[in-house]
């Protein structure tokens, strides 16, 4: 199967929204039993106080009277002790365990889906949701590489500086630009393709190539049940960084952990209010002390209130702007001096947010946040924003630090997990899809010629 059928068939679908119809119902039900539940258990609990309570007001003598003849020797029949029968958890379609098979079952029984069904919708809604959002950039790149394609025929050291060029100019940076045409030319010349037509897919597909071979870290996010897991927040003002925080605890709450902001940009007029409108609109708890505060003195205070009130995550804000980089580097380290004294191997994840529409120039922020701290993972925010969508592979490859989550829109659930080939599809969506559909007419099904 070729690249371009594999991300059509992966990420493209008709009726996502009719499908994921039947996870909302399969949400619905489950929240339904839960309340059962709940509901059912109060209700055994106030019966077996009342019942203590009415034995223990009894003298010995009556209340042996009452009791069954039974053997001491005898075991109680579980059935009879819970009249009514236990009824399954619920859990939201984002928090279940898809490697316990025997949600199939449930799937099954509520004449819902299986759990392959369920990945394939999925995937699918994730795919539109990157397609919509990089709207722009596709348009940028695929009218470029169309008309780059039509121009230079054959493939040629002038199609491949044109095509430096064009990556160039939509950031996706120059040494970055300079290792994807070396490597296109070195597979033109393997294949020994002559026509720039037969090398289309080839540059999508080692875009994608040139960001995994980037794997000394995960994109995954370093949370573990059973702890207190703390997110550090940094990035300079107006990228989107208190919005991000917000999106993230809002996610993070929705697949049933409990979350905590931490109001730690107590230097910026307005940061400490900003943060807590996001948490009351998402239904998380601030810590919070008035402007001006000791941003370590915040985090420590709300290391302890997450400690005390069970939290899962408590996701951490910074100030965006001091002085000069030396001011900068010995906050973030005073900051994470406190935490990790509070929290072993805290912070467990330090989330640098950038703004794409800046361009190269969020490239350079995250140059120097390198250098100030550990940066384990990028928030690439308004990426729906700019038409030079290019920046993901220039951080990866030129910063070695992953993409962690992409702003697609401003929605609440537009804060999305970065994916590569979720990102590549977005920006070649209507080209891929011409391109299989072309194919498939002409030849039938899509085989890959080059294995």
């Amino acid at each position: 199967m070729s690249f371009f059928k594999r991300l059509k068939d992966k990420f493209s679908g008709q009726d996502i929204d009719k499908d994921f119809d039947k996870i909302d119902d399969f949400e619905s039900e489950r929240r339904k039993q839960q309340h059962e539940e709940v509901e059912w258990r109060e209700e055994k609990e106030e019966v077996s106080h009342r019942e203590q309570d009415s034995v223990q007001s009894k003298s010995m003598d009556d209340y042996h009277q009452e009791m069954p003849s039974t053997p001491l020797d005898s075991k109680p029949n579980q059935e009879e002790i819970e009249t009514e029968p236990r009824k399954k958890k619920k859990l939201k379609a984002n928090e279940i365990d898809w490697t316990d098979q025997s949600w199939d079952d449930d799937f099954e029984e509520d004449g819902l889906m299986s759990i392959e069904e369920f990945e394939e919708i999925e995937a699918q809604k994730i795919g539109a949701k990157f397609r919509d959002g990089l709207e722009k950039s596709r348009e940028n790149f695929q009218t470029q590489l169309n008309n780059l394609i039509a121009h230079y025929r054959t493939v040629d050291e002038d199609f491949f500086e044109a095509l430096e060029e064009m990556l160039i100019q939509a950031d996706v940076g120059f040494n970055t630009v300079m290792e994807l045409v070396d490597e296109l030319r070195m597979e033109a010349k393997r294949r020994n393709v002559t026509e720039t037509e037969d090398l289309r897919e080839t540059i999508v597909e080692k875009m994608v190539e040139i960001y995994h071979q980037e794997d000394d870290q995960s994109e995954v996010m370093n949370l573990e049940d059973d702890r207190l897991n703390v997110i550090l927040m940094v990035g300079v003002n107006g990228v989107g960084k208190t919005t991000t925080i917000g999106k993230l605890a809002h996610r993070y709450q929705a697949q049933g952990k409990k979350v905590m902001l931490a109001a730690g940009d107590t230097f910026r007029a307005g940061a400490i209010e900003q943060l807590q409108v996001w948490g009351d609109r998402v239904g998380v708890e601030v810590v919070r002390q008035k402007e001006g505060s000791d941003p370590a003195a915040v985090m420590y205070d709300a290391i302890n209130a997450a400690k005390n009130k069970g939290v899962d995550i408590l996701i951490c804000d910074t100030a965006g702007r001091l002085q000069n980089k030396q001011n900068l580097m010995n906050e973030l380290q005073k900051v994470k001096r406190v935490i990790g004294r509070s929290v072993p191997d805290a912070p467990h994840e330090v989330l640098l947010c950038l703004d794409a529409t800046t361009g190269q120039n969020a490239l350079a922020q995250a140059k120097a946040f390198k250098e100030v701290t550990d940066v384990t993972g990028i928030v690439l925010t308004k990426l729906d924003g700019t038409a030079k969508g290019g920046i993901v592979l220039a951080i990866r490859n030129e910063l070695h630090i992953p993409v962690k989550y992409v702003g697609l829109g401003e929605k609440l659930d537009d804060l999305q997990p970065f994916n590569a080939e979720s990102y590549v599809y977005g920006l070649f969506a209507d080209m891929i899809e011409q391109s299989v559909a072309k194919d498939e007419s002409e030849n039938g099904d899509v085989t890959d010629e080059r294995e």
